[in-house]
């Protein structure tokens, strides 16, 4: 690893000055399981300085806000598995953090990280855009909210900037009458890095009838998005093994429409199809 300058600030409005003083050289260190790797590879571009940010209390923590949850960013994916709140009102993402690395990862390793990363394999995101998040960002210029789902640009790139620091992340309650399911497919059952994942949220009437579904994928677009064309169909009609098999070759049609055909199509196609139908149907 290359030398670098190393900074550890108590509070926000001294972090957001030493971004701004150090520019683009400056990384920022939150649980460090990912940047800390990227940092040790041969050949990754050198940084300047680091900025530790884990100290700063402000950044941690899980509470209601109304209708709305919020999380700090420097919440650990081990927090977010035991937290009530969590398991009440988002019980997609607690099933997302479970499946996050090992024990220790997972005490380490923040959601905030997991989102900036924005490795195409992050467990959170797609979670969290089924839920309509938005994450706030501030720099010494001032703070902006983004809705998560137009926050990525692709892999690894984001909207954010050099000097900006995320600071929340805030999403409505699911209500009662919500079911929701996070799948995920791997090389291995456990240690497993996502090949292609599925979060799914739907709500029924009383009658039976979807009023209101989600689908979101991980690792299966150029970024992550909900697929409207496969929630289109299960609205105002009733669960079935049916239409879960629809929707599931809605988003296959979608896949190919937006990546072509490839060498990874003919793994990629039916077995998206296949996680879908069974995210779906976790949510009966």
């Amino acid at each position: 690893m290359k030398p670098f300058e190393y900074h550890s600030p108590r509070s926000l409005p001294e972090a957001c000055a030493l971004l701004a003083e150090i520019g683009a050289d400056a990384r920022i260190l939150a649980g460090g399981t990912d940047v800390l790797v990227e940092m040790r590879k041969p050949g990754s571009s050198s940084s300047k300085a680091v900025v530790d940010i884990t100290r700063i209390s402000s950044l941690k923590g899980i509470e209601e806000s109304g209708d709305e949850i919020v999380i700090r960013p420097l919440t650990t994916h081990a927090e977010i598995l035991r937290s009530k709140i969590v398991e009440q009102y988002a019980p997609l993402l607690k099933s997302a953090v479970a499946g996050i690395g090992s024990p220790q990862i997972r005490n380490r390793g923040t959601v905030g990280g997991n989102i900036m990363n924005a490795a195409a394999c992050a467990d959170t995101v797609p979670p969290l855009i089924a839920l309509n998040a938005k994450i706030k960002l501030l720099s010494s210029r001032g703070d902006r909210t983004v809705e998560l789902s137009e926050f990525f640009l692709k892999p690894y790139a984001t909207v954010a900037q050099r000097d900006e620091i995320l600071v929340e992340i805030r999403f409505p309650k699911l209500p009662s009458s919500a079911r929701s399911s996070f799948i995920k497919l791997g090389r291995r059952n456990a240690l497993s890095i996502a090949r292609l994942s599925v979060a799914a949220i739907m709500v029924k009437t009383e009658a039976g009838v979807v009023n209101d579904a989600r689908i979101v994928t991980g690792a299966a677009f150029p970024k992550w998005q909900r697929v409207p064309e496969a929630e289109h169909v299960l609205l105002g009609q009733k669960p079935s093994r049916t239409l879960f098999d629809e929707a599931g070759n809605k988003v296959s049609e979608a896949l190919i429409s937006f990546t072509g055909r490839r060498w990874s199509t003919e793994y990629k196609e039916p077995v998206i199809a296949v996680l879908v139908r069974r995210a779906l149907e976790a949510c009966k």
